[in-house]
């Protein structure tokens, strides 16, 4: 059988999957064992909606709990405090000029289960998070975007996230 491939997640997202998982088990199961016991009592279940909503549900929960099970199991957890500042690292704050749009962004580095762009949390797997890695305060990168136009970024400052 063929390893899962490893990825890399903060110790918050981490910490919030690991809640997560737990809720999942312990109440939302216990909660849908419970719909589906009710809707058993109704009676004939080939036609008993209620019931179909249930078996539904229950579903997505187990399918949830596997895959947080196999994200968590599969993960490289990266904690805060151990994120060296030389270089753009995962689980770092980045600030850049951006020189085409001259302005100043910022974009914190996460693995790519986290990445929410319109929040600021770019994947390092991404064209910007993959060009960025490794480079250090000063540097200019280039970024070739999916679409072929190329960014630049100037990198002005590397900061834990809590900073």
């Amino acid at each position: 059988m063929a390893e899962a491939e490893r990825h890399v997640l903060t110790r918050a997202s981490a910490t919030r999957y690991e809640e997560e998982l737990q809720h999942l088990k312990v109440v939302r199961r216990k909660e849908v064992a419970q719909k589906i016991k009710e809707a058993r009592e109704l009676g004939d279940l080939s036609e008993n909606a209620e019931y179909d909503a249930a078996k539904d549900e229950q579903r997505t929960i187990e399918a949830r709990i596997e895959e947080l099970t196999t994200l968590l199991k599969n993960a490289d957890i990266v904690d805060d405090e151990e994120i060296e500042l030389d270089k753009v690292n995962v689980g770092c704050r980045v600030v850049l000029f951006d020189k085409e749009l001259s302005e100043t962004v910022e974009y914190r580095i996460v693995g790519f289960s986290e990445a929410r762009s319109l929040r600021g949390m770019i994947s390092n797997e991404s064209p910007v998070g993959k060009a960025l890695m490794g480079h250090r305060v000063g540097d200019v990168v280039s970024v070739e975007t999916p679409v072929g136009a190329v960014l630049q970024f100037e990198i002005l400052g590397i900061l834990r996230t809590e900073e």
